[in-house]
């Protein structure tokens, strides 16, 4: 069950550890005014399965969205398995191509939305990133998961949750950044 629902031990653990965090302003959370949000860009740590997900599916739903790896390599494409998972989905991941963090460059309008706490510090701390604005996309989760662990060399029904997971939270975006959607 553990391997289905959070890919891993750790990653249950991780999930237990990211609520306290959230709620006690750990997370490195950085709000944003809803009205001044233009794009959506999804942050995780390959830019191969979560985040490179969640930009399609924002795509699909007819938002301006981006997404970046904090460690990858630029132009390296979508992981199989996140693939079919996507597929499945009704999504197509099979032209994606990653963006390294080095290679991102911030917009006026954009909001980071990462899949980590962790990887939120990693945020607030790039000098680059001063003022623009971030959040756990787990946030628009249901139920709320702050921490959604990474399902690279994962259990395929892993996979598959984390990015229905993903998917629901976009849907709940387009909601919230009525500013995101395209013209």
């Amino acid at each position: 069950m553990i391997r289905r629902r959070f890919g891993t031990l750790r990653g249950l653990v991780r999930l237990a550890l990211s609520y306290p965090q959230l709620f006690l302003g750990q997370s490195a959370d950085q709000p944003a005014d809803p009205a001044t949000i233009r794009r959506l860009v999804f942050v995780c740590q390959g830019n191969v399965c979560r985040s490179a997900f969640a930009h399609v599916a924002a795509r699909r739903a007819g938002l301006r969205a981006a997404s970046l790896g904090l460690s990858t390599t630029t132009g390296r494409p979508a992981h199989p398995p996140a693939i079919d998972a996507a597929r499945a989905l009704g999504h197509d991941l099979s032209s994606h191509s990653a963006t390294d963090l080095a290679d991102y460059v911030p917009q006026a309008g954009d909001l980071l939305l990462a899949m980590e706490v962790r990887q939120m510090h990693r945020l607030a701390a790039d000098p680059r990133l001063n003022g623009v604005p971030r959040m756990l996309l787990g946030r628009w989760t249901r139920p709320m998961m702050p921490h959604l662990h990474d399902p690279y060399g994962l259990d395929d029904r892993y996979m598959a949750q984390c990015l229905r997971r993903i998917d629901v939270a976009v849907a709940r975006l387009a909601f919230s950044f009525p500013g995101a959607r395209l013209s």
